[in-house]
């Protein structure tokens, strides 16, 4: 798994943004914000703000939840590239069952959170 700054950086190119974006974005300098990807040591509230401004969210997803959270993340992934219907149903399937997931969850948000799943 990449670090947490691959991530930030990750996602800054795939929308197609300059570091220079940034201080638009989040009012960052691209000094800051290139210190920041290449070896910084964010703040939380930092964090979050370059969270907002690549249009993503910071989770802390528990280690026995983590296959899970990472397959429907490719899955979700291979459903933007795939053509083949079959894959497509798969991927489907699978956004069906977060989005009941994410309903159970608004309705109890601590639902599974200690193990036990309902």
């Amino acid at each position: 798994m990449k670090s947490l700054l691959q991530q930030l950086k990750k996602r800054r190119l795939d929308l197609g943004l300059k570091q220079s974006d940034m201080m638009l974005r989040v009012g960052i300098s691209r000094q800051q914000y290139q210190h920041l990807e290449s070896k910084g040591n964010p703040r939380l509230d930092t964090l979050e703000l370059i969270a907002t401004g690549l249009n993503s969210e910071i989770m802390l997803i528990p280690k026995e939840k983590l296959n899970t959270v990472l397959a429907l993340l490719k899955s979700d992934e291979f459903e933007s590239k795939s053509t083949d219907s079959s894959h497509s149903d798969f991927a489907k399937d699978a956004s069906r069952s977060i989005t009941k997931k994410e309903n159970d969850l608004s309705e109890d948000p601590w639902q599974g959170l200690l193990g036990e799943d309902s």
